[in-house]
Parts: structure tokens; sequence; C-alpha cells
């Protein structure tokens, strides 16, 4: 298993017989848990590669040991600093996380070994969802790419195909001129709004560092949602950030009431939008035989009526319109006011979300 190294810096020394200011210290190796049928192991191999011609210090080396002990891989070691006064004399040491693909070898040279694979990846924010054994379950859906500097990964305007976790490396988000919206690093999620949406990425993401992804593809994308409801929330939460972001100016609006086209913001972005700002009022959409209303109060729906149906039957139908001008208009009757919710609102989307895509395939 290749891995990467974690490089240890002098930054202060009062009196040390064996090193000096400046002096690094390279830590690589492992410390996993594995399951086996004979026994769970714990296997453990750290390597400190000293500073050239220079004494050895066993304190030093075990606390860098137990830095790798604890955090198990070199990847997972955040930016720290480690304090040595062993003897009589005292240094401290800085270490900052570099980037690498280290995670990605490992998981390319143990594809076939599950339960390793779901120990590398329980880190990440994204997997913290799921239990031990839905992760291992989960490992099936998942495939590895590679790509270099300047790559482009997925260009605006296009329909969306995957879902993409960054393993490590880096990526810009780029607008149509060209600049740098923001940065997404290692742990983070891209091509979830177009997957969900069903509209065509919104923005291009291009590599800016030597990149892995996992990746999970688009008709795959649902069924993992439903296979593993606690995905369900964790896209709650991640596609209410990213509406956040995107519709500032948007949602400064609502205050005073909105009016737009679904050709601009798709029905599901709507909804989204409506439940994250946790807005009280009706929204309506005009159609040239119909109109369909939705309720909202602060945030959760309470009521929907699209031609002769009503409930969550309407609200299913709502979700499927793709084009028409909405209106959202704040407030409700004290009578609407007490209405029960339809159901809660991320498992009431992803239903729908599923009932389309039924339909389209």
């Amino acid at each position: 298993m290749s891995y990467s190294e974690a490089v240890f810096k002098i930054i202060e020394i009062h009196d040390c017989p064996y090193y000096q200011y400046g002096d690094e210290f390279k830590l690589s190796g492992n410390a996993l848990f594995l399951e086996h049928t004979k026994g769970n192991k714990f296997i453990a191999t750290v390597i400190v590669d000293l500073p050239q011609k220079r004494g050895e210090c066993r304190d030093l080396v075990g606390e860098l040991s137990k830095i790798l002990v604890t955090y198990e891989r070199v990847d997972r070691i955040p930016d720290c600093e480690l304090v040595c006064s062993g003897c009589e004399g005292q240094i401290k040491l800085e270490y900052k996380q570099g980037s690498n693909i280290a995670l990605a070898e490992d998981i390319k040279n143990y594809s076939t070994d599950v339960t390793t694979i779901a120990s590398l990846l329980s880190n990440f924010s994204i997997f913290k969802t799921l239990g031990e054994e839905n992760l291992k379950n989960f490992v099936s859906f998942l495939r590895l790419k590679k790509y270099a500097r300047n790559e482009i990964i997925i260009r605006k305007g296009e329909p969306g195909k995957n879902l993409y976790i960054i393993l490590s490396g880096a990526v810009d988000v780029v607008d149509q001129d060209g600049n740098t919206i923001t940065k997404l690093r290692s742990g983070e999620v891209f091509g979830e709004m177009s997957l969900i949406s069903g509209d065509p990425v919104g923005a291009t993401i291009k590599v800016s560092q030597a990149t892995a992804v996992l990746y999970i593809k688009g008709q795959d994308f649902l069924k993992v949602l439903n296979r593993f409801p606690s995905l369900q929330m964790y896209f709650a939460r991640l596609l209410s950030r990213r509406l956040a972001q995107s519709n500032v100016m948007i949602s400064k609006e609502y205050s005073s009431g909105m009016t737009g086209n679904l050709e601009q913001m798709h029905p599901a972005e709507l909804f989204q939008t409506l439940n994250y700002n946790q807005k009280t009022g009706e929204l309506k959409i005009n159609l040239e035989n119909a109109v369909a209303s939705v309720l909202f109060r602060k945030g959760t729906i309470i009521g929907a009526e699209y031609g002769d149906k009503s409930g969550k039957d309407a609200f299913f139908e709502i979700l499927s319109i793709p084009r028409g001008r909405f209106t959202f208009v704040p407030g409700l009757s004290e009578e609407q006011m007490r209405l029960p919710e339809l159901g809660m609102f991320m498992e009431m989307l992803m239903e729908g979300l599923r009932k389309l895509d039924e339909k389209s395939n």
C-alpha cells in the first residue's frame, strides 16, 4: 500500500542535544483496524525518516508514532504542532497538510477488499451518515478516476451524468467567463444539483491540482438515495447550502414576494430554496390551462393543488412542470396555518424525483 508522507519541521528549539532549527522529520505508514474471519486485527506500521547526520531521539520518534496511531493514516492528520521535551532540551514541530493522491492508490490496490475500502472512506463527511455495514454495501456503487491539472471534469450546459466525491487534490468551480467562483477540496461533493433537478450542469469544474475522485453514475444516484435513507439528509443539507449561496439575491426578495419563470429555476430548486429559508406563504404557478398552488409554513409544505389533484399527488405532479410563471406571496390565513404537514419535505422531494425518473425510463 503506497502512503504519502507527513513532514514535521522544527520551528522552535531550546537546548536540544540532537537536532537544529529547520530540521525535518518524514512520517509515513498506517494503522488500520481490519476485520477478518479468523479474528479482528490492528495493524500498525510507522516509519519515521530522521534528518541526515543527526542523532536518534526515541522520545521524539515515540511522539510522532502516536500521531499516526491516533489518526490511522497520514492523509487524516490535521494541521498541528508537536512539542517534544523528553530530555533536557525542548523542540516544537509544525505539520501542514499537503496534497496527494495516496488514498486513491489505496482504494485502487485494494479494490476487492470491501472492509478496507470502507475503513479508508469512513472519515469523509458524506460517508459519516452511513453505518459500517451500509458503507460496505455502498462501496459497490463507486468508481475511481484521476484527473490531471487543468482538465475539465464537467462543463456548464452539459447534462448531468455523475455525482463526484473528491478523494484528493482540488478543483475550481468556474463561471462562463473562466473566473473561479469557489474551490472544492478533499471530501467535498459536486454534480448533485443537475442529477436532482434534471437541469444541465450549472458551472464548469476545472482541476487545479492533480485530483482523484470517486463517482456514482447518474442512473444509480436515486437508487442510492432510496437504498440509504440517511444520505437524503446529507444531500438535503448540501442542497440547502448550494441554493443559499447561489440564490442570495433571490432569497432577499422573498420578504416582499417574487415572480419568475420555471425555465430559470426548476420546481425542485424553487421548493428547496423556500424550505431552506423557512418561508411562509403561497407559491402559485400559472400555466396555460390551470394554476398550481403550494402552501408553505416555515418551509414545510402543508398543501398542494394542481388540476383535479391535491396533497402529495399534486406536489409530485408539480415537480414535473417544465415551464410556467410562478409567484410567491408571503403570508397565510389563520385557517391555512392550522393545516397539517403533508410529510417530511426531503422524503417527499426524493419520492417525487424517483417517480419522475421512473416515468422517463
